[in-house]
C-alpha cells in the first residue's frame, strides 16, 4: 500500500517553520519580511489564490501589499507599478499574478522584476541561476515537489525519473532540479512530451514518474511498475454532474488503478498544489534575509 504524501501537512510545517523564523526577527528587532502582489483584472480563480497568499503572510507574520489593477490597465501603466515595487526598499519580493490579460504581455513584465525581488523565480536571471547550480529563487511547483521528495526520505540518488510534461513552469526545472548532484537529486532524467512516442515504454522503466502536462488520468496503471513514485502535478476541472458544483478536479494520474502499484503518491487535491504558496513565503524570507543576492 503506498504511502500517500500529503502536501497540506507538509506546507503547514514550512509555515509553522517560517513563523519561527519571523517570532525570532521580531525579537532581534530585525526587519519583518514584507511581501507584494499585483492583480490584474477580476478573475475569480487568480482572486482566491491572491486572498490565500495574503492569510498566509498574516499567518507567518509577514506584512503584506495588494495592489489590484484594472483588467483594461495598458501595459507601459502595468510596468510603471512594477517599477514602484522594484523602488520600494520595504518590500522584498512581489508577485505578478498570471495569467494577466490577453493584450499584456507576461514576457515583459517577469523581465522587468528585479531579479533579487523575483520570489516566484519566473525572472530569466534567477531560472539561469538554477540552471547553473547557483542559489536562486526556485519557482513555487519545482520547491515544492523538492520539499515533498525530501521531506518523506524518498531516494532519489540513482534513481531513474521520467518526467512527462516539458513546461517551463514545471518540467524543464524539474528534469534540471533532479538531475543535480543534490540530494533530492542524482537522478537519471528522461522528459517526455507530446513528440515522445513510446512514454508508456519509457514510464514502464521509471522509479519516479512526475506527471505534469495537464491532461486528466493521463498516467494508468499499465504504465507504472510496482514500487513507483508518482508525483501528479495535474489538476483540471472535469465535469461531474453528481458533484456539488458540478465538476471533480483530476490530476493527471488515473489514482485508483496507480496507487495501488506504488510505494508514495501524491494526491489531487491535496498533494503538490498546497506547496505554492509555502514556497513563495520560503523565497520571501529568503529575500528578507537577503541570502540569495548578496
Amino acid at each position: 500500500m503506498a504511502t500517500i504524501i500529503n502536501g497540506v501537512t507538509t506546507a503547514q510545517d514550512i509555515k509553522d517553520e517560517i513563523a519561527e523564523s519571523v517570532r525570532q526577527i521580531k525579537e532581534q528587532g530585525g526587519k519583518i519580511p514584507h511581501l507584494a502582489a499585483i492583480l490584474v483584472g477580476d478573475d475569480g480563480a487568480s482572486q482566491a489564490y491572491v486572498g490565500g497568499k495574503v492569510k498566509a503572510c498574516e499567518y507567518v507574520g509577514f506584512k503584506s501589499t495588494l495592489k489590484e489593477l484594472d483588467a483594461d490597465i495598458d501595459e507601459e501603466t502595468l510596468l510603471q507599478v512594477v517599477d514602484q515595487l522594484n523602488d520600494d526598499a520595504d518590500i522584498d519580493g512581489y508577485i505578478v499574478q498570471l495569467p494577466l490579460p490577453a493584450h499584456l504581455s507576461a514576457r515583459k513584465v517577469t523581465e522587468r522584476i528585479r531579479p533579487e525581488k523575483d520570489v516566484d523565480g519566473f525572472h530569466p536571471v534567477n531560472v539561469g541561476r538554477m540552471v547553473k547550480g547557483l542559489p536562486a529563487y526556485v519557482s513555487a511547483t519545482p520547491f515544492g515537489i523538492m520539499q515533498l521528495l525530501e521531506r518523506y526520505g524518498v531516494e532519489t540518488e540513482g534513481k531513474h525519473c521520467v518526467v512527462i510534461g516539458r513546461s517551463d513552469i514545471v518540467g524543464t526545472p524539474m528534469s534540471i532540479l533532479l538531475s543535480r548532484k543534490s540530494k533530492p537529486g542524482n537522478c537519471t532524467v528522461t522528459v517526455c512530451h507530446s513528440r515522445t512516442p513510446n512514454i508508456k515504454e519509457l514510464s514502464l522503466q521509471a522509479d519516479i514518474v512526475i506527471a505534469a502536462l495537464g491532461i486528466p488520468e493521463f498516467l494508468t496503471g499499465d504504465m507504472v511498475s510496482e514500487g513507483v513514485v508518482v508525483i501528479d502535478v495535474g489538476i483540471t476541472r472535469v465535469p461531474d454532474a453528481t458533484r456539488p458544483r458540478g465538476y471533480a478536479l483530476k490530476g493527471d494520474v488515473k489514482y485508483d488503478e496507480v496507487e495501488p502499484k506504488a510505494s508514495y503518491i501524491t494526491p489531487v487535491p491535496g498533494g503538490v498544489g498546497p506547496m505554492t504558496i509555502a514556497a513563495l513565503l520560503h523565497n520571501t524570507l529568503l529575500a528578507s534575509k537577503k541570502e540569495i543576492y548578496q
